[in-house]
C-alpha cells in the first residue's frame, strides 16, 4: 500500500481550512483594529486644529486682522519647532505672520485641508523635514492663513502598529501552520498503526490486533476497540467455520458409509421386498438424520445472521410452552419421568415463532433425554419473561457450560447417547437473535437452562385474550427436532 504523505493528510487539509478561516477573521479584526487606532488619532489632530482656528476666527471676528497677526505672532514664538503651524499672507502672498516663511506647494483638498513638508528643528539645532497636515481658508480683503499641526510622530505611530499587526498575523498563521503539522504527524501516526495492522491481517495473520497506546479513550481508541472486537468475532467465526467443517466431515462420514454400504449390498442381493425392508427403512432414518443436521446447521446461521427478524411477530409464549410440555408429556412418562410445571398465564413477546418453538422444545427434549428413568424435570415460566428448563440428569461441569453451546460440541459422557451435538447451538443461536440472555446452572443434581428475554428490546406487548397463533403441538409433531 502506498504510504499516505503528510500534506495529503486529511487533518492537514482540514488545519489548512481552519487556519485559512482563522487568518481571515485575525486580518478583519486587526484591520479594525488598526483603523480604529488610526482614525481615533487622525480626529484628535483635526480636532485640535479646528481649536485653534475657532480661537483665530474669534479674535479675527471681534478685533480684526491686527488683533490676529498680534495672536498668530505670539502662538508661533511659542512654537519654536512648529509642532503646531501658523501662516498668514496678504492679497500678494508675502508673508504677514507666522512660523513658516512662504505657502507650502500643495493644493488644498475638501475643506481646504492639506499635507505637506515642513522643515523642524525637533532639539533647536537640526532640521529635519517632516510631514503636516494644516487647514487653509481666505480672509476678507484677500488675505490667506494656513493653521496646522506636524503629524510625523504620529504617521510614524501608525506605521510602526501596522507593522506589528502584520507581524502579529504572519507569527499566528506561523504558528497555526506548525501547530498543524504537528498535530497531523501526530494523527498520521496512529493511522499508520491501524494500516500496518489491517496489513498483516489481509495478509492472513487474525491473531493481529490494534495497539492502544493512550488511555484518554478518545475517537481513535474507541475505533481501535470496536475493530479489535471485530477482528476478534471475525476469528471467532472462522474458527467456528473450521471446526464446524470438521465436524460435520466427522459426523457425517460414519452414516454416509453406512448408507452406501447398505445400497450397495441392496443392489447386489436377490432378496425379495420383505428382506431389504428393514435395510431401507435404516438408510432413510440415516438420510433424516442428515437432512435434519444439516436443517439444524441452516436455522443456527440464519439465527446467527439476524435474517429471521423480518419474521418477528407477537407470540403467546405461554400457549407455546403448553403445547411443547403436552407434546413430551407421554415420552417423559414412557420413561417413568415427572415434568412439573409452573407457568404464569398472557406471557406475550415479539418473536420469532418457529425459532422459539424449536428452541424450546430442544430444551425439553436434552432434559428428558439426559434424566434417568424415575427422574424430576420442572419448566416454570415467570414475568420478564423468564424461562427455567431443570432435570435431575447428570448436568454439565460448569468448565464446559460454553463449550457445549458450540456447535457439534458432545461431552464424553454423552457419546453413546443419540443427538449432533447441535441442540444448544441452536438454542443459544435463537437467544442471541431475541436479545435474549442464556445461562447454564447448576440444578443439584442436574442442569438448568434459564433463557430470560428483554422486554425493551423485544417489544413486548401486554395483550390478553385468545392468541392469535394456532397450535403449536400441530408444528411440532410435523417437525424434526434435532436432538443434542
Amino acid at each position: 500500500m502506498r504510504p499516505i504523505r503528510l500534506l495529503d493528510t486529511t487533518a492537514f487539509r482540514l488545519t489548512l481550512i481552519y487556519l485559512g478561516l482563522f487568518g481571515v477573521s485575525a486580518l478583519v479584526l486587526l484591520g479594525y483594529l488598526y483603523a480604529a487606532t488610526a482614525g481615533f488619532m487622525t480626529r484628535q489632530t483635526t480636532e485640535t486644529i479646528q481649536a485653534e482656528i475657532a480661537g483665530l476666527a474669534e479674535q479675527y471676528r471681534t478685533q480684526g486682522l491686527p488683533r490676529l497677526r498680534q495672536v498668530i505672532e505670539q502662538r508661533s514664538a511659542a512654537q519654536p519647532h512648529r509642532a503646531s503651524i501658523y501662516l498668514l499672507t496678504d492679497p500678494a502672498g508675502r508673508w504677514v505672520a507666522g512660523n513658516i516663511d512662504r505657502w507650502p506647494d500643495a493644493t488644498p483638498g475638501e475643506g481646504g485641508w492639506m499635507t505637506f513638508p515642513v522643515a523642524v528643528q525637533p532639539d533647536g539645532l537640526h532640521t529635519e523635514n517632516r510631514r503636516a497636515v494644516a487647514q487653509s481658508f481666505r480672509l476678507r480683503g484677500a488675505y490667506r492663513l494656513i493653521v496646522g499641526r506636524e503629524v510625523e510622530e504620529r504617521l510614524q505611530l501608525q506605521t510602526k502598529i501596522k507593522q506589528a499587526l502584520s507581524w502579529g498575523l504572519g507569527l499566528t498563521l506561523l504558528l497555526g501552520l506548525v501547530g498543524g503539522l504537528l498535530m497531523s504527524r501526530g494523527l498520521l501516526r496512529r493511522v499508520d498503526t491501524i494500516n500496518r495492522t489491517t496489513e498483516q491481517i489481509m495478509a492472513g495473520d487474525l491473531s493481529q490486533r490494534i495497539a492502544i497506546k493512550t488511555s484518554r479513550g478518545d475517537e481513535f481508541d474507541q475505533l481501535a476497540g470496536n475493530l479489535n472486537a471485530m477482528l476478534e468475532q471475525i476469528e471467532r467465526l472462522l474458527n467456528g467455520m473450521r471446526q464446524v467443517t470438521d465436524n460435520i466431515a466427522h459426523d457425517l462420514r460414519t452414516p454416509l458409509n453406512r448408507m452406501r454400504s447398505r445400497i450397495e449390498v441392496a443392489l447386489l442381493s436377490d432378496d425379495d421386498k420383505e428382506t431389504l425392508q428393514p435395510v431401507l427403512e435404516q438408510t432413510l432414518k440415516d438420510a433424516e438424520t442428515m437432512i435434519g443436521t444439516f436443517n439444524a446447521l441452516l436455522d443456527i446461521a440464519r439465527a446467527e445472521a439476524g435474517s429471521e427478524r423480518a419474521a418477528f411477530e407477537t407470540v403467546d409464549l405461554t400457549a407455546i410452552i403448553n403445547d411443547i410440555v403436552d407434546l413430551y408429556q407421554p415420552l417423559a412418562e414412557d420413561r417413568g419421568q415427572v415434568i412439573e410445571t409452573s407457568i404464569t398465564p398472557n406471557q406475550r413477546l415479539n418473536a420469532n415463532r418457529h425459532l422459539l418453538s424449536q428452541a424450546l422444545a430442544n430444551l425439553l427434549d436434552n432434559a428428558i433425554k439426559y434424566t434417568p428413568e424415575g427422574g424430576r424435570i420442572s419448566v416454570e415460566v415467570v414475568d420478564g419473561p423468564t424461562i427455567t428448563v431443570a432435570d435431575t440428569g447428570p448436568g454439565i461441569p460448569e468448565t464446559a457450560h460454553h463449550q457445549v453451546l458450540e456447535r457439534f460440541v458432545r461431552l464424553d459422557e454423552t457419546r453413546g447417547t443419540p443427538g449432533s451435538g447441535l441442540g444448544l447451538s441452536l438454542v443459544g443461536a435463537v437467544a442471541k437473535l431475541h436479545s435474549a440472555i442464556l445461562r447454564l446452572e447448576d440444578n443439584q443434581p442436574g442442569l438448568r437452562v434459564v433463557l430470560s428475554f428483554n422486554n425493551d428490546v423485544l417489544g413486548r406487548k401486554q395483550e390478553h385474550g385468545p392468541s392469535r397463533l394456532g397450535s403449536t403441538v400441530d408444528t411440532a409433531r410435523s417437525k424434526k427436532w434435532v436432538k443434542a
